[in-house]
């Protein structure tokens, strides 16, 4: 189907002289043109391992937060109200603030794109955690386990496949988060660059930018589908199917 979409995408738009659809030949050969090696290495790599970085800070976060609020219910029933407020609040709300605190640089990005990829995680880990069968706690009774025995032998391989269904949700956005955690200050980047050529009505070059960006977050998803499945091959099938529901 994604073949047969971009053959129909490439035959139906040829010869346009839109000017806010080009054609996909145009786009394509804007993309080898800007994109190969100089705004790869300019604009791309910077934005990955920023993305990367918020998108690791904010799986762990999420993963730890989760474990000790869904080990302690009544913290858990303090803390709902914060918890919903804080996670309805977008990125582009957090933004302002983000710059206030930290400036322009790549903490700010960092920190913008490590919020928004938490709150997936924390609350898949949170309830994931607050729901685990009785017997299981009975286990960690009977054999009398430390606080950090409990949460990082018992607890956490348990609930893996929530975090992980988690974790692909967060990735979304955090690709997503390129562009908003990039929007104000940034010099370079992937997100700097499609917003500075729609300012400047480079059309075909926005285009290509937000394709480039299309096609790094599937080559992600792709490449997380894949530590999935090896992450969870010993899990059982009926677990592994409740943590991708």
């Amino acid at each position: 189907m994604p073949v047969l979409l971009i053959a129909a995408w490439w035959l139906l738009s040829a010869g346009t002289k839109s000017l806010y659809f080009p054609a996909a030949s145009d786009i394509a050969a804007e993309i080898e043109r800007t994109w190969i090696f100089d705004h790869a290495i300019q604009d791309l790599l910077p934005s990955l391992r920023n993305m990367l970085a918020g998108f690791v800070i904010g799986v762990v976060t999420g993963t730890l937060v989760g474990t000790v609020l869904g080990s302690i219910p009544r913290l858990l029933d303090a803390l709902h109200p914060e918890i919903e407020f804080s996670r309805a609040l977008p990125g582009v709300a957090i933004l302002p603030i983000a710059i206030l605190v930290l400036g322009l640089g790549d903490t700010m990005r960092v920190f913008v794109i490590a919020l928004g990829a938490m709150w997936p995680v924390l609350v898949n880990t949170t309830y994931a955690v607050r729901g685990i069968d009785s017997t299981t706690k009975d286990v960690e009774r009977a054999f009398d386990l430390s606080a950090l025995s409990k949460y990082f032998r018992v607890r956490l391989p348990v609930v893996l496949p929530q975090i992980f269904a988690g974790a692909r949700v967060s990735l979304y956005l955090s690709v997503a988060l390129i562009v908003v955690s990039e929007m104000q200050g940034a010099g370079k980047g992937i997100g700097h660059f499609v917003l500075t050529a729609q300012r400047n009505w480079a059309v075909t070059e926005m285009w290509s930018g937000m394709v480039i960006l299309g096609v790094v977050g599937y080559g992600l998803s792709v490449s997380f589908r894949g530590c999935e499945r090896i992450a969870l091959r010993n899990y059982p099938p009926d677990n592994v199917r409740k943590g991708r529901s």
